[in-house]
Parts: structure tokens; sequence; C-alpha cells
């Protein structure tokens, strides 16, 4: 009796083990087709095979931008980036948020309330979320809210490993 209890226990646990790891490991999703209508600043475009993304990237960028997985809560320095300068997409460069319009939201992501120019990104149906995606490349940045504070009413929670930081 005491080897199939054993046995019950390994198995459970290789198949939490299995879970876990399809769960946190990115799994590459279908090529992002963005809107019909989207524009970007001055209408630039960056477009690159799958391959070129992964030697341009992190991995942890990578599963961020293009297969559009979150960040750990907490997990980047640009959650508490407070200097004057601009956020920029880490795939493109495209100026994405100002620092005049991030605030503590106290979520652990980084927190605006308004893009920079309002075709700087875009947004689609995610779900009951809404999705926020790089204008220029088609990256997921992450999702925006109706609860930010004034002028907008906005919260846009980006992941920070999808973004850069540059100073003024």
């Amino acid at each position: 009796m005491n080897s199939n209890r054993l046995f019950l226990v390994l198995a459970i646990g290789i198949a939490i083990g299995l879970w876990a790891y399809g769960r946190y490991v990115a799994i590459p999703k279908p090529p992002h087709r963005r809107p019909a209508g989207a524009t970007s600043p001055n209408n630039r475009r960056v477009e690159k095979s799958d391959d070129d993304w992964k030697i341009n990237l992190t991995r942890a960028q990578y599963n961020v931008l293009r297969g559009s997985d979150t960040e750990w809560p907490g997990s980047s320095p640009l959650v508490h980036e407070h200097r004057p300068g601009t956020f920029v997409c880490a795939g493109c460069r495209n100026p994405l948020f100002s620092s005049a319009t991030k605030f503590e939201s106290n979520t652990g992501w980084p927190s605006f309330y308004a893009p920079i120019v309002t075709n700087a990104i875009y947004t689609e149906a995610d779900g009951s979320r809404t999705e926020v995606r790089c204008a220029v490349c088609d990256g997921h940045l992450g999702h925006v809210f109706t609860d930010g504070p004034a002028p907008t009413g906005l919260r846009y929670c980006m992941n920070g490993v999808a973004m850069a930081f540059e100073t003024k």
C-alpha cells in the first residue's frame, strides 16, 4: 500500500510540475494582426521575423512583447523610475509615455494616465480587459483600465520589461 501512495504522490507532483511549466513558459502565439486603420507616429513600422525578434530581444522582452506574457508585479525597476524622461518601446524605440503622466498605482507595474501621443499605442479587446500594443511594432505592452486619475481617468498598466527609459 505504501508503494501505491508513493506512486500517487509522484504522479501528482509531476502533473503539477508540467502544469506550472506550461503556465510560465511563454508559448508563441500566432502573429498579431493590427486593426485596420491603426496608424503610428509618422506611419513608422517595424516588422521583423520571429527569429529576428528572438535575436534582438531578451527572453523576458520577447515573452512579453511578442508572446503577450505579463511580468511579475514589482519586478521592473521602471516601477520606481521618477526622473524626467520618456518611456519607449523596448522593441522599436517608439516613444510611448512621458514621465509627466506616470503615477503611483501601487499595482507593481509602471502606470500612466495618457500616452505621449494618441497614436503611439492602440488598444483591442482581450477577454474582459483592454490590451495595449505599440503602434509601430505591434508589441504587447500591457492593459488599460478605467480606474486611473484625472484628467483621463485611465490607468495604462504597462509591463516594465516591454519598455526602456530615456532621460531628458
